[in-house]
């Protein structure tokens, strides 16, 4: 299902260099932050133009189509020219097809970015839209237009959370593991969920900003109230080049031991069902792009990528595109990987709906920005909560957050266990008082 005008809205885009360097995480709206920041790059976005809202199986074919409308009839001011300048909109997809969650693309009304050691700003809006003009957007003494101000940092009571039915989780391993014995499939990705609450008028900058000064290697983001901070890159595609990362594979971190550390991540570069798992995840993001690539190339090894809360198995992927397609078409062609499903694909996504007894929601699916050039970067939303909306009369908003593990033959239950504390610790961290 597709939410959105039969016929494109015509929007102009304008981008104007910046001789300055703003705190993107400070001009985010306290409440509805929109983001997308890894170091020296990254966009906040302030204010909403256009909202596309996709669901079912076609969602991401969907909104490929719409998008390329959008772009196709957009006018487009931009001298920079630089990956996320013109039209941009950032997206967020469900997981399962079946999904009650919407897929939204969000086009925001003002939107500040940097790439490395040059910073812009893009102003849009709607020409059909009666109340704009065809005037420039308002400009400083630079040419771009005027920045709103940064709001002063406001209150963080914190969120406590309570996990949720666990013993259910530890079953459903047992119950993964014994079908993957008799044959049913070789790995199946299982999730548990916690929850909290977030009271009102909560500033969601400060979590933002602890995920992004804490993990470094991660694309921080949010996204339509989907907050959080992956490590994993399902693809960048930008001007032909396409790169992804594969991580599959984990050990809890213990930085307080050097030598315990390093056991750990001894322990996973050489444990064979790790092995097995990341050779899994590999494959099927190898065999999902082949057919829109050509000259892919691998990481000769998995190597280990050390995180904060974690140790991964990674490996990173090379290609070109063999044709014109999309970043969102190369997202809809991977998703979902071995790494968030599991192996043969439809098995361990029937597998996750008898077995998980809660809709994934945006979770473990797919978050990133496209421009109107179709490139952009994409990854899997992992390390996340998703924030309800405000409830009448209290205007708190609920919060649920998710972390899963690949079972294959030979799982612990207790060890799977441990493994999703560890992948929620990112964010009952972020999020505590």
């Amino acid at each position: 299902m597709v939410k959105s005008d039969s016929k494109a809205p015509r929007l102009h885009a304008v981008t104007r260099l910046l001789d300055g360097a703003p705190d993107l995480i400070g001009l985010a709206d306290p409440e509805q932050p929109m983001l997308w920041h890894r170091g020296d790059r990254g966009c906040v976005g302030v204010g909403e133009v256009l909202r596309l809202s996709f669901s079912g199986p076609d969602r991401f074919a969907a909104a490929a189509r719409s998008w390329r409308g959008v772009a196709e009839a957009a006018r487009i001011d931009d001298p920079v020219r630089l990956p996320g300048t013109g039209l941009v909109a950032l997206g967020t997809f469900a997981f399962d097809d079946a999904s009650g969650a919407e897929s939204v693309l969000v086009v925001p009304r003002l939107l500040v970015a940097r790439h490395r050691d040059r910073w812009w700003v893009t102003e849009i809006r709607r020409v059909d839209d009666p109340a704009a003009t065809d005037a420039p957007p308002p400009a400083d003494g630079t040419g771009a237009a005027a920045l709103p101000a940064a709001a002063p940092e406001g209150s963080w009571p914190g969120v406590g959370f309570a996990a949720e039915a666990v013993d259910d989780y530890l079953s459903g391993v047992r119950e993964a593991v014994g079908r993957i014995d008799d044959g049913a499939f070789e790995k199946v990705v299982l999730a548990r969920r916690i929850r909290g609450e977030l009271p009102a008028g909560s500033d969601l900058r400060v979590p933002l900003r602890r995920l992004a000064e804490r993990y470094l290697d991660c694309w921080t983001f949010a996204v339509d109230g989907l907050v959080g901070a992956s490590p994993e890159t399902l693809i960048r595609s930008t001007g032909g080049a396409v790169s992804a990362r594969v991580l599959a594979g984990t050990r809890g971190r213990h930085p307080e031991g050097e030598a315990r550390d390093a056991r750990a991540r001894d322990e996973l570069v050489t444990s064979a069902k790790e092995q097995h798992e990341h050779a899994f995840a590999v494959q099927s993001v190898v065999t999902a792009l082949a057919p829109h690539v050509r000259d892919l190339s691998t990481s000769e090894e998995p190597f280990p990528l050390r995180l904060p809360n974690v140790w991964h198995l990674a490996t990173d992927l090379g290609a070109s595109l063999d044709e014109r397609s999309s970043a969102l078409e190369l997202v809809g062609a991977l998703h979902p990987t071995a790494a968030v499903a599991g192996t043969p694909t439809s098995a361990a996504v029937a597998a996750i709906a008898e077995l998980e007894p809660f809709d994934r929601g945006r979770y473990s699916g797919a978050v990133g920005w496209i421009d109107a050039a179709g490139d952009g970067e994409w990854v899997i939303a992992l390390r996340c909560a998703q924030l309800g909306d405000p409830q009448p009369g209290s205007g708190a908003r609920a919060v649920v957050a998710s972390a899963g593990g690949g079972i294959v033959a030979g799982s612990d239950p207790e060890h799977e266990l441990g493994e999703t504390v560890s992948k929620l610790r990112p964010v009952t961290e972020a999020f505590a008082a």
